[in-house]
This record gives structure tokens, C-alpha cells and sequence, in this order.
């Protein structure tokens, strides 16, 4: 399909990217009745979209779409104050985009970066637009291919007015929740506009704000796997359950606490069966899981702040491990497999269950407590229950408990940590003693479980009045006169001791 020369100003949106994320959401826009502007660098993926999407699919929203093949053309066809969407790869493409647009653009007009951009890399694009008299939205944008096309969670960060301007379209397309139970809504039928409901939007914050947000989204995501790959092995490897029963455990799970979107698909890949060989699916995946880098910014900004996230971590690191699959095979045969322990701790399928909702926890804990110190860093001001609210539909991480985390910050905005919530509290207290017999019985029969363990002994350190950092704190004094406070001196007051110089070599640490 040729394309022509779109009217100018006939678009109340338009869209940049034409890969499937930016394909979904121009479509998820044009069913709520946008006309979407769109533009590809490479017009043969133009024509292909509009041939494959024809104005007669949205003749019952009014919404459609244009497109034009030049990018000045593409920006005179939508209405002023023009707003556009990137959907780009980040980085250096997303400059790209953004430096090639600048020149054409009218003061007033919003850019919104919808793509995984690194939260400075938004502060400083908003910052140059901004002097430029152009308002710049960064966008965490959450769901995956079907979140896009059918209504994903959405995080925009930028100056109130920028969001004023993109506000009407973002809480259109984004996915919907009941206001009172937090469940997911879904239209009569794929693409229809749900009718009421909660969207899965709000305003983040200023600057950067809102790719933060995403950032921390996704390390507690990759937690969250993480732990939901343990108890599976422990299911295997610990209770010798089949993939098949797993599969029944995992969708058992999800009628209750543990319900949710990661939990309900674990137990469709678990019980999927490949065509080829007739063996359960992901029996036959290589056991080596790839990443796109935000899991690592989120450990990066934590270790940065000073925020203990150590399942966040782990489940990093587990990925670098797993990617060493060579390494690990010869290892296995050089080492040997864990010798049968003297005696075992008693493990039942509730006790994992227990386990996994504890370490899920721990793993939202510590990301909203990065949140709070990057808000405190950046001087944003953000509202925890509200960000929990926007996780309940259309994100990778939805789940039924997010709305005890919504009830927990409505009880108190200021909650340092969901562990001192009364919900959580009691819960964790309830599970405790199932969370440590699986651990104990993965440490006593050598099943990795490094998210259970790590999320373990943050929730241990985290309710200890007393920690072993003092010794450290006396050796750094010993051999570096780094110093120490004093238990019965006021805090920020510090001493030394004058140790023999003979034996402090003169390093840091």
C-alpha cells in the first residue's frame, strides 16, 4: 500500500517505531478512537502495517490511522500541541529519533519515550528539550506485546503539563481494574474499550521519574522469576514432583494468594508439551536465560543509594550463571554432585508455596524501598500506593497481592518497609517456619536457591536490632583508622584506637 500525503493536522496522536510493541499500541490507541499518525524509518513496514490494518477495523471507535513517508510530512498531519510517541530501541537510536524531530517541532509540542530508557538518559533528554521550549515525557511502558495492544501499564514521568497534554490518551489505552478488588477488566472482546474500571496510569513524577519506576518494575520482575524457577526446583529436585504435576501445582497457586500473571503463565509453560518430541516443553529449553539490562540497572542504582536489594541481585547474577552453561557442565562432572546429607528437613508442597510468597515479598520490599531513596535523591514525590495501583493490570508483575500493597500505603504513606506493615507482618510470621525449611532443606541437599536464601536473611537482617558490622567496622578502624561510633556515644560521633602500627598495613577497604 503506497503511501500519500496524510492532511495536515488530522491526527490527535502520533507514533514513531513500527516494530510490534509500536505497531500494538498505535492499534490500542486507533481502538479508543485516536486518529494515530504513524511513521517507520523504513516505509516498506509503513505500507505493510496500514495494508494489514485497514480503516474499516476501527470504523466503530472513529479512531484510524495515517501515515506518511517523509518524517516532516508525518509531524504536519497531527494537531497542535503535537504529541509523539517513540518506540524505539533505547539509546543511541532513541537520540537519533529525537535529534531528527527537534528541528520540525513547534514550542509547546510533547515527545513521550516510551521505550526502557535509563532513567539519566531521560533527565538529561527532558532537560535539552525543555530549553528548547519542547515538553518531554518519559514513559515506562509495561505488558509486553499483548499489555501494548490491549492495554498495558503505563508510568509517564515529566512536567505536569506534559503529562496534562498525554493524560487523555495514556488512561484510554491503559489497562483497567476494579476499583474495589484490583482484578484485571477486560473488554467484551479483544480490542473493544473497557467500560469503568481503574487505568492502570498516573502521574509519576517529574524528570525521570517514571523510567524509574519501570526500572525498578523490572528488577522485581526479575526476582519474581526467579523465585517462581526455585520453588519449581524444589518441586522437582527436593519433592521429585513430574513437570506435569508442577504444572498443577503452579495453577492450584494461582486461585489463591499467589495469584497472578507470571504464576498463571508458569503453569502454562510447565504443562505445555513440545510437538516435536512429545516431552514437556520446557524440558527441552536450554537452561540459559538472556536479559535486557534493567535488572542490572536496578541492582546499580540500589548498590548506588545504599539500598539493600539482594534478592534483586541474586536474580541477576542467576542469569550470568546460568549463561555459563559449559562452565557448569564440566564443573558437574569434575565436582561431583552434593553428597546425601545426614538427615533431611521435611519439605511439603505448602511449604514451598509458603517460601515463594515470603520471597516475593522480601523482593517487593526492596524495590519499593529503592523507589523511596531514588525519590528522596531525585526529589520526586512519589506516591507508593498509587504506583502499586498502576501494577494491578496490564504490567508483567500483576498480581492479587499488590492491592495489600495499595491498602498497606493508604495505611501509612510514609511505611518504611512492607515488612512493618500489619498484613505483611503476620503473613511472613504464618509462613516463617515453612520458609526456612525449604531453605534449610535446599542448603542441606545442594538445590540452589539463592533468591529464597538471599530474601531469607534480608528479612532476618532487616528485624535484627544487632548485626556483626561492628567486628568489621573494628577491623576497617584497625587496619585503615577508618574509625567507629561508639554504642554509648551520641550517632555521628567517632573514635579510634591508637592500634600497633606494625600491624596495619596502610590500605582501604
Amino acid at each position: 500500500m503506497a503511501l500519500t500525503h496524510p492532511a495536515a493536522a488530522s491526527a490527535d496522536v502520533g507514533l514513531i517505531g513500527l516494530a510490534v510493541m509500536g505497531q500494538n499500541l498505535a492499534l490500542n490507541m486507533a481502538d479508543h478512537g485516536h486518529q494515530v499518525a504513524v511513521y517507520n524509518c523504513t516505509t516498506a513496514v509503513t505500507e505493510k502495517f496500514l495494508a494489514d490494518n485497514p480503516p474499516a477495523v476501527f470504523g466503530t471507535t472513529g479512531g484510524g490511522l495515517v501515515a506518511a513517508a517523509e518524517l516532516k510530512d508525518f509531524v504536519a498531519s497531527i494537531k497542535r500541541p503535537r504529541r509523539i510517541v517513540i518506540l524505539v530501541k533505547a539509546g543511541g537510536p532513541t537520540d537519533a529519533v529525537i535529534d531528527g524531530l527537534t528541528p520540525l517541532l513547534e514550542k509547546g509540542d510533547v515527545i513521550v519515550d516510551g521505550g526502557n530508557a535509563l532513567f539519566t538518559d531521560t533527565i538529561r533528554r527532558e532537560k535539552a528539550l525543555n530549553e528548547r521550549g519542547l515538553l518531554f515525557v518519559g514513559s515506562g511502558v509495561s505488558g509486553g506485546e499483548e499489555g501494548a495492544r490491549f492495554g498495558p501499564s503505563l508510568m509517564p514521568g515529566g512536567k505536569p503539563e506534559a503529562w496534562a497534554l498525554l493524560e487523555p490518551i495514556w488512561k484510554d489505552i491503559a489497562a483497567k481494574v476494579d476499583a474495589t478488588t484490583g482484578k484485571p477488566l477486560m473488554g467484551a472482546r479483544p480490542g473493544q474499550p473497557v467500560k469503568g474500571g481503574v487505568p492502570c496510569t498516573t502521574y509519576i513524577g517529574t524528570d525521570g521519574a517514571g523510567h524509574y519506576v519501570k526500572m525498578v518494575h523490572n528488577g522485581i520482575e526479575y526476582a519474581d522469576m526467579e523465585v517462581i524457577a526455585e520453588a519449581y526446583q524444589v518441586l522437582q529436585s527436593v519433592l521429585h514432583l513430574s513437570t506435569a504435576d508442577c504444572a498443577k501445582v503452579f495453577a492450584e497457586w494461582n486461585t489463591g494468594d499467589l495469584d497472578s500473571f507470571l504464576i498463571e503463565i508458569t503453569a502454562d509453560v510447565l504443562g505445555h508439551v513440545d510437538p516435536a518430541t512429545g516431552k514437556p516443553f520446557v524440558e527441552i529449553v536450554l537452561d540459559a536465560a538472556g536479559q535486557k539490562g534493567t535488572g542490572k540497572w536496578t541492582s546499580t542504582s540500589a548498590l548506588d543509594l545504599g539500598v539493600p536489594s539482594p534478592t534483586i541481585a541474586e536474580a541477576v547474577f542467576q542469569r550470568y550463571l546460568s549463561a555459563k552453561k559449559e562452565e557448569r557442565v564440566a564443573a558437574s562432572k569434575l565436582i561431583g554432585q552434593p553428597r546425601a546429607p545426614a538427615f533431611k528437613v521435611p519439605v511439603t508442597v505448602t511449604a514451598v508455596r509458603d517460601a515463594l510468597y515470603c520471597s516475593k515479598i522480601a523482593a517487593y520490599a526492596q524495590g519499593f524501598q529503592l523507589m523511596a531513596a531514588a525519590a528522596k535523591e531525585n526529589h520526586w514525590k512519589l506516591d507508593f500506593g498509587a504506583i502499586a495501583q498502576i501494577f494491578r493490570g496490564g504490567c508483567i508483575i500483576r498480581a492479587r497481592f499488590l492491592q495489600k500493597i495499595t491498602e498497606a500505603y493508604a495505611r501509612d504513606p510514609n511505611l518504611a518497609n512492607l515488612f512493618l506493615d500489619p498484613y505483611f507482618a503476620k503473613t511472613i510470621e504464618a509462613a516463617e517456619g515453612n520458609w526456612r525449611s525449604v531453605v534449610a532443606a535446599c542448603a542441606l541437599e545442594g538445590v540452589p536457591a539463592p533468591a529464597f536464601s538471599s530474601a531469607l536473611s534480608y528479612y532476618d537482617g532487616y528485624r535484627s536490632a544487632t548485626l556483626p558490622a561492628n567486628l568489621i567496622q573494628g577491623l576497617r578502624d584497625y587496619f585503615g583508622a577508618h574509625t567507629f561510633e561508639r554504642v554509648d556515644a551520641p550517632r555521628g560521633k567517632f573514635f579510634h584506637v591508637d592500634w600497633p602500627d606494625a600491624k596495619r598495613p596502610q590500605l582501604d577497604a
